[in-house]
C-alpha cells in the first residue's frame, strides 16, 4: 500500500486553497457507467475558506466549513457546494476578519475598538467555535454538520441551506462530542466527549440519542448519558477523536495527548492562545484502554495499558470468544500529530513536506485484543488465545494488563487513514476488509484496501491526483462483505476537469466510473452517502 509516486511539482497545494460556493448544481461529465443502485447523494465536509480579508487561517482544521454534494439520478451526476452559514463564517465575512478563534488561529479583538474595549475583551473568554468542517451525520430525520465542540449545525441536505445551530450543553453534561458517532440500524446514535465528572474531576461520557420519535419530537431533547469513563489526569483530559463500539461494549482509548484545562481557561483569555496552544503530551503516561458494557451501561474497572500512541480513527471493534478485538489507525509516539498539519507545512515544497514528515510519529495499522475474563493469578501469562492474531495481553504485578498489538500494515511515512468498512453489515462484527485514504508524508495520494485477516492489499492511484476518504456503498442484496462500490472525491489540478467523483469496485479497486466537473475542490475530511 506504499505510494508509487513522488510529488515534486507540488500540485497538492491546490487542495489547500480557497474556493467559491456555487449558486446552483452543475452537471458532471460521466465516463463509464454509474451503478443503477446509486440514487442518492454523496455528502462531504471540509475547509473551503482559508483566509478572511488579509487574515489567514493557519491550521488545516481552521478553514471555514464547506459542504459538497454529488447527486445521482438516472445515471447522471451533478455537483453542488455551499458554505455552512455558521456564526464563525457569517461574522468573519461580515467583519472581513477572523472573529472566532479556531483550532490553530487566534481571533484578535476588533482593531476598530478603542484601547479599553480591546483590553476588556481579553478577559471575557473566547467564544467556542461552531465551524462544523469535519463531518455530517443523521440524527432522527435531520442531518447535522459537525466539528468537535458542543455545537452542531442542522443542514438541509437537498439545498445545502443552514437551518439551525444546536448547543448540546443544553441537553446533556458534555463539553463537546466527536465527529465520529456510532449509529445503529434503528438510527440510535452513540457518541463520546469529555465532561465534568464526580468530585470536580474531568471524565468522558458516552451519550445516547434515540432514533426518530413517533411523536415527531426532536431526538436530541431525549439524549442521555449511558456510561462514564474516568480520566487518568484530573484536569487534563485526552484528546478524543473517535471510539470503538461492538455489540455489547464501548472501547475508549485514552492517549497521552492531553488538553491542559488550566491553560485553556487562563492563558487562552489573557495571552490570546488558540486550541493548539493548550495541548501537551507526556510519553510516560502511555496509553490506556477503557471498556464499558453497553446495555446497561457499566464501566469495567480493569486497567489495560500500552505504549504511547496518537489515535484519531478506529477502524472496527468486535467480540470473539471472550475477547474484544480493536483495530486502529495508530501513530507511534506521544508527540501530537496535529503539530505537523499547519497549512504552512502542507503547502511547502515536496522536499520540505517529506523532511517534516520524517520527524513526525509514524503511522501503523494495529490490532489490539482485550481479554474479558481476567484472573489475578495469571500474572506474566499471555491472556490472548485467539488463534488468528499475534496480539498479546499480559498481566503485570501491579494488576495492569499490558497490551501489545499485531501490526496489520506499516510503511515508513505511509499512512492508512480515514478508514471505512462495510459498516451497515459489519460494524461491530468480525470482518475482513477495511478501506482507507493513503497519506504519503501527509499528502493524500491513493485509495487503499486491506484484508485484515490475510494482510493482502489493493491500491488505486494516479499521478498528481489527490483523493479523499473512501466511502463504501453496499450493492443491494449483496452476499460478499466487499460486494459494493467505493465513492471518493479526487482533485487532479493539472487536468482539464480538475475535480471529479470516482467510483471504484470495492473488490479490487478497479474503476467503475468517474463524474468530472470543470472546477477544482479543496480537501474534504469526512462525509456520508445518503440513499
Amino acid at each position: 500500500m506504499v505510494s508509487r509516486f513522488e510529488h515534486p511539482a507540488g500540485s497538492y497545494k491546490k487542495i489547500f486553497e480557497t474556493c467559491e460556493e456555487l449558486s446552483e448544481p452543475i452537471p458532471a461529465i460521466v465516463t463509464g457507467r454509474i451503478p443503477s443502485f446509486l440514487r442518492g447523494s454523496l455528502l462531504r465536509l471540509g475547509p473551503g475558506l482559508f483566509e478572511v480579508g488579509d487574515e489567514p487561517f493557519y491550521h488545516l482544521f481552521d478553514g471555514q466549513a464547506l459542504m459538497h454534494k454529488f447527486d445521482f439520478k438516472n445515471g447522471q451526476v451533478t455537483y453542488f457546494r455551499k458554505f455552512v452559514k455558521t456564526d464563525a463564517y457569517v461574522r468573519a465575512i461580515t467583519e472581513k476578519r477572523v472573529v472566532i478563534t479556531e483550532f490553530g488561529t487566534f481571533a484578535y479583538p476588533d482593531p476598530c475598538k478603542n484601547i479599553f474595549s480591546r483590553f476588556f475583551s481579553y478577559f471575557k473568554g473566547v467564544e467556542v467555535t461552531d465551524n462544523c468542517l469535519v463531518n455530517v451525520y443523521p440524527i432522527g430525520e435531520d442531518y447535522y454538520a459537525v466539528t468537535e465542540t458542543n455545537y452542531i449545525t442542522k443542514v438541509n441536505t437537498d439545498t445545502l441551506e443552514t437551518l439551525k445551530k444546536v448547543d448540546l450543553c443544553n441537553y446533556v453534561n458534555i463539553n463537546g462530542v466527536t465527529a465520529h458517532p456510532h449509529i445503529e440500524r434503528d438510527g440510535t446514535v452513540y457518541n463520546i466527549g469529555n465532561c465534568m465528572g464526580k468530585g470536580a474531576t474531568l471524565a468522558y461520557n458516552i451519550v445516547k440519542t434515540p432514533p426518530t420519535q413517533k411523536d415527531k419530537s426532536d431526538p436530541i431533547e431525549k439524549c442521555k448519558v449511558v456510561v462514564q469513563f474516568p480520566s487518568a489526569e484530573r484536569f487534563k483530559p485526552s484528546y478524543v477523536h473517535s471510539f470503538g463500539m461492538s455489540d455489547n461494549y464501548f472501547v475508549f482509548v485514552e492517549t497521552p495527548v492531553k488538553i491542559n484545562l488550566l491553560k485553556f481557561l487562563s492563558a487562552w483569555s489573557i495571552r490570546g492562545s488558540n486550541y493548539m496552544d493548550c495541548f501537551e503530551s507526556n510519553e510516560a503516561l502511555g496509553t490506556w484502554f477503557h471498556i464499558a458494557k453497553k446495555d446497561p451501561g457499566e464501566y469495567i474497572d480493569h486497567k489495560f495499558r500500552t505504549s504511547a500512541i496518537n489515535l484519531f480513527h478506529h477502524i472496527n471493534t468486535y467480540e470473539d470468544q471472550g475477547f474484544i478485538v480493536v483495530d486502529l489507525c495508530a501513530w507511534k509516539g506521544f508527540e501530537f500529530v496535529y503539530n505537523y498539519l499547519w497549512l504552512a507545512n502542507l503547502r511547502a515544497n515536496w522536499d520540505e513536506v517529506k523532511k517534516a514528515a520524517m520527524m513526525a510519529p509514524q503511522p501503523e495499522v494495529r490490532r489490539y485484543v482485550i481479554p474479558l475474563d481476567i484472573h489475578k493469578e495469571e500474572q506474566g501469562k499471555n491472556l490472548i488465545s485467539l488463534p488468528y492474531t499475534t496480539a498479546t495481553a499480559v498481566m503485570r504485578t501491579d494488576g495492569t494488563i499490558w497490551l501489545e498489538p499485531e501490526v496489520l500494515f506499516s510503511g515508513p511515512r505511509q499512512a492508512f487513514e480515514f478508514p471505512q468498512i462495510n459498516y451497515e453489515r459489519y460494524g461491530g462484527k468480525n470482518y475482513s476488509y477495511a478501506y482507507g485514504l493513503g497519506l504519503n508524508h501527509f499528502i493524500p495520494d491513493r485509495i487503499c484496501k486491506l484484508n485484515v485477516k490475510t494482510k493482502e492489499t489493493w491500491v488505486w492511484q494516479e499521478p498528481d491526483s489527490y483523493p479523499s476518504e473512501p466511502l463504501f456503498v453496499r450493492t443491494p442484496d449483496a452476499v460478499d462483505e466487499d460486494d459494493g462500490v467505493i465513492l471518493t472525491i479526487v482533485v487532479a489540478p493539472g487536468a482539464q476537469r480538475p475535480g471529479y467523483l470516482l467510483i471504484l469496485n470495492a473488490k479490487d479497486l478497479s474503476e467503475v466510473a468517474r463524474a468530472e466537473v470543470e472546477i477544482t475542490m479543496p480537501v474534504t475530511f469526512h462525509g456520508m452517502y445518503k440513499p
